[in-house]
């Protein structure tokens, strides 16, 4: 575990620097929807792209190749992420997995039912439910690395599997909700692409091409059934075999990890919030963030997601099925699920899903940016401040 433990503590200062990077692109993004350069910005995202050769070619805007093809990178790494710790990391055991599970669920329910009570009268909005419900690796993991040593290294393994087991019910609510007009035939033939991952995998097979070669077929077909595309990332990683057909040799897995988490961190994340945290302001009024969908996300965020994380991490503690991360405090633990209700990204992505009509664009975008900006301030403050108790109970 100690092992694994300071591989994750490179990657948490790696993320700290992508965190920085993907407000620095959010920032850009908001800046030029606000300049005389918007209309070039949109014309940027609205353009169609063509990739392949008739019949088989693929047009889609710049948009939503950004959306359905390199959010399906990010969504890969985070299966390999997810299957790791599962396999060696800090899910692998029942008592290490107890606290992050137990904690992610009451926050992906409790900002769930507070959006839903503000929006609940309306049919449209109501399928927002699940945005404010999503956690940002990069982001929240990135400022609490920005505090250094004065976070103990146990809370930031757990932050970093909240935000994994997150993602997973990001991964099963996309699959489950925003599904629409399937396609048998399609679905089929990804199944087969599937299987043809899991005889991969079943053979040993440890080199990396095949796997992308299946992977990219099975994405293709996604795509076509009707399934987000981002599912088959997942999928894809998930077959990729941990350990080397050599010992002493890096897994496939973490090779990929490796190779892949930078490429994310300053290509695919950045790109992600560039092309969709360009909201224009030019006439919101404060009463705009008092709207059903963005008080609802807002509040889900910055109330919900906390409240949620906390009071299941800490009921989970007081019937001992779970432990206290190791050196935290309560105010500690208070403050990295603050971090949790900075959704960002994965919010922005389940909103694109949940209400596409272009007519939500403005109040998703200031639901979102509002209530992860005050997450992360929120958060931050409170683990800067001086610890008065260590104590784990």
């Amino acid at each position: 575990m100690a092992k694994n433990a300071v591989g994750r503590f490179d990657f948490l200062q790696h993320d700290a620097t992508g965190g920085i990077v993907l407000f620095l692109a959010a920032c850009l993004a908001l800046a030029i929807a606000n300049s005389p350069a918007h209309d070039g910005y949109d014309r940027l995202l609205s353009a169609h792209m063509t990739v392949g050769v008739a019949p088989f070619a693929l047009s889609k805007t710049v948009l939503h190749w950004i959306n359905d093809g390199l959010m399906a990178i990010f969504f890969f790494l985070v299966g390999l992420e997810i299957k790791r710790e599962f396999l060696v990391g800090a899910l692998s055991s029942r008592k290490s997995a107890a606290l992050p599970i137990i904690a992610a669920l009451g926050g992906m329910v409790v900002p769930a039912l507070i959006y839903a009570v503000i929006n609940w009268n309306d049919a449209i909005a109501i399928r927002g439910w699940a945005i404010p419900a999503a956690t940002d690796i990069a982001f929240a993991v990135g400022v609490m690395a920005m505090l250094g040593s004065r976070i103990p290294p146990a809370l930031k393994i757990f932050l970093l599997a909240l935000a994994i087991i997150d993602d997973l019910g990001a991964i099963l609510v996309i699959a489950l909700f925003f599904t629409d007009n399937l396609s048998l035939s399609a679905l089929a033939l990804a199944a087969c692409g599937l299987l043809a991952l899991a005889f991969l995998n079943d053979r040993r097979v440890t080199r990396i091409w095949p796997y992308v070669f299946v992977g990219a077929f099975v994405w293709v077909c996604v795509l076509k059934s009707g399934v987000h595309a981002t599912l088959a990332g997942v999928a894809t990683a998930l077959a990729i075999p941990l350990k080397a057909s050599s010992r002493g040799l890096e897994g496939p897995l973490e090779k990929l990890e490796h190779r892949l988490s930078p490429w994310v961190s300053f290509g695919v994340l950045p790109i992600f919030a560039f092309a969709n945290a360009g909201v224009s302001l030019a006439g919101v009024t404060p009463s705009q963030f008092i709207a059903p969908i963005p008080l609802g996300i807002i509040l889900g965020l910055l109330i919900g997601k906390p409240l949620g994380i906390y009071s299941f991490a800490r009921l989970s503690i007081h019937n001992e099925r779970a432990e206290m991360p190791a050196g935290s405090s309560r105010q500690q633990l208070l403050g990295a699920a603050i971090l949790g209700g900075i959704g960002f990204t994965m919010s922005l992505f389940i909103g694109t899903l949940a209400l596409p009509d272009p007519s939500f664009a403005t109040p998703l975008r200031i639901g979102v940016l509002t209530g992860s900006i005050l997450s992360g301030l929120a958060g931050y403050l409170i683990l800067s401040q001086k610890q008065q108790s260590k104590s784990g109970v």
